[in-house]
């Protein structure tokens, strides 16, 4: 009788168990609400100190009661939030700039690169026991245009380069 008790138990907890569907260590798995960490509260409304100088509407725009979690860490911080916007090219990069597209550039050059990594990828894929596996294939098509750090920093420190950030070269 003891015996049949404990088995009728153990088979209960096993059928109880089953039904907690495995989503307890997986944060998220399975969500399909929204998620709570992800809502942010807005800022506080207030009265602007002149009606007249409002900006303008932009539809689909910020709002300035939107919240703004990087710019508030940056002043939290001591920086200047408004550093944050995008406002083109500094002043210390313009000649950089200029240098770079010297010889022109081309407007088409993602969709370029894009095709010939296409083409590249299409032949160097993967060979048959690497469909059979599933293995990723990507160290193997490009190790020919990979570069070796420790030959190019000795490269760079025999010709004469300062490489101060990197350890000293081992003996050759």
């Amino acid at each position: 009788m003891r015996t049949s008790a404990l088995v009728i138990g153990f088979a209960a907890a096993m059928g109880l168990s089953a039904c907690g569907g495995g989503t307890l260590n997986n944060i998220g798995a399975g969500q399909v609400g929204p998620d709570e960490f992800a809502i942010l509260p807005t800022r506080s409304l207030s009265m602007p100190p002149d009606l007249a100088v409002l900006p303008a509407p932009t539809p689909g725009g910020a709002n300035i009661t939107d919240p703004n979690p990087r710019g508030d860490a940056v002043a939290a911080l001591g920086g200047n939030p408004e550093h944050l916007a995008n406002q083109g090219i500094g002043a210390a990069d313009q000649a950089l700039v200029a240098q770079a597209g010297r010889a022109g550039t081309d407007p088409q050059i993602r969709e370029r690169l894009a095709q010939s990594d296409a083409e590249w990828r299409a032949r160097n894929g993967r060979r048959p026991l690497e469909r059979i596996m599933g293995t990723p294939v990507y160290q193997r098509a490009y190790a020919p245009m990979a570069l070796d750090p420790v030959s190019e920093q000795r490269r760079w420190q025999r010709a004469g380069a300062i490489t101060s950030t990197a350890p000293a070269p081992a003996a050759e």
